[in-house]
């Protein structure tokens, strides 16, 4: 038996081995061991032949977790609330300008702290001192510095989306965020102002992707720009296009600009003479 893990609400889902653990339900709590120690996950998903990536190393749960186990998370998630606040004053007064401390993560066993900061520029920035000065107070826990990208730092805060959503879809849903071009946006006929098509984050609104595929499958049916096509009303040029509704702007010169379904125009050969 996999199952499919997850480590925050919506965060990526990693597989582990199941077998040794009979009564494991979906929403179950387990303490698994990762790369980064052991760690607390929910196991939303189960299967018999659930797919996996080639590269993905399955170990096995370690076992389920305890309401005592639930416990010394909170305990944890309190302390990473007080690290963010410390390492926050700690940046200001090193005047590190465009850094952020975005989150802090203690394992599920304390032994490592993640200190998740993001910064404005790609500049390297030196946060020894903020490393030292949490090892001074967790002296036998190791600290990383991990660096995030404007995404990612979005994801982590939260808050409501640029649509004007209470929840931004990267911190409601997300998982993994996809390559996003300026051709999506034009593509669907989305305006480029740097407003319409920016997210919170300062990069291409992730849901340029939604629909993107949707948009490109429909144009294959539908003629060119520039086309010249045969319309109840005449011949005229194809100005725009309309993919969901599987319309076609055309311009007929005196006749003005219509829209056509495309199943009222035919398509005429530019070559023709």
């Amino acid at each position: 038996m996999i199952a499919g893990i997850r480590f925050s609400k919506v965060g990526k889902i990693y597989h582990f081995d199941a077998g040794a653990i009979t009564d494991l339900r979906q929403g179950d709590g387990v303490i698994v061991e990762t790369s980064r120690g052991m760690q607390l996950g929910w196991v939303v998903i189960l299967g018999e032949d659930l797919e996996t990536p080639e590269n993905e190393e399955i170990k096995s749960i370690t076992r389920k977790a305890t309401p005592q186990d639930l416990m010394q998370r909170q305990l944890w998630k309190a302390k990473e609330e007080a690290i963010i606040e410390q390492c926050t004053a700690k940046v200001k007064n090193l005047n590190l300008s465009g850094v952020k401390i975005v989150d802090a993560e203690f394992s599920f066993d304390g032994s490592r702290l993640a200190i998740i900061y993001n910064t404005e520029t790609d500049e390297k920035v030196d946060l020894k001192a903020v490393r030292q000065d949490m090892q001074k107070i967790y002296s036998n826990v190791q600290i990383e510095l991990r660096q995030v990208g404007p995404r990612d730092m979005a994801k982590c805060l939260g808050g409501m989306g640029a649509c004007g959503l209470e929840s931004r879809c990267c911190s409601k849903f997300l998982t993994d965020f996809s390559s996003i071009s300026i051709r999506m946006a034009k593509e669907q006929g989305i305006s480029l102002t740097p407003g319409e098509i920016t997210g919170m984050c300062g990069r291409l609104r992730c849901c340029l992707f939604y629909e993107y595929d949707q948009y490109m499958a429909a144009k294959e049916d539908l003629p060119k720009r520039k086309q010249m096509v045969n319309t109840p009303v005449g011949v005229g040029k194809v100005i725009d296009l309309a993919p969901l509704r599987e319309g076609v702007i055309v311009d007929l010169n005196d006749g003005g600009i219509r829209e056509f379904h495309k199943s009222e125009i035919t398509t005429i050969d530019n070559s023709e003479k």
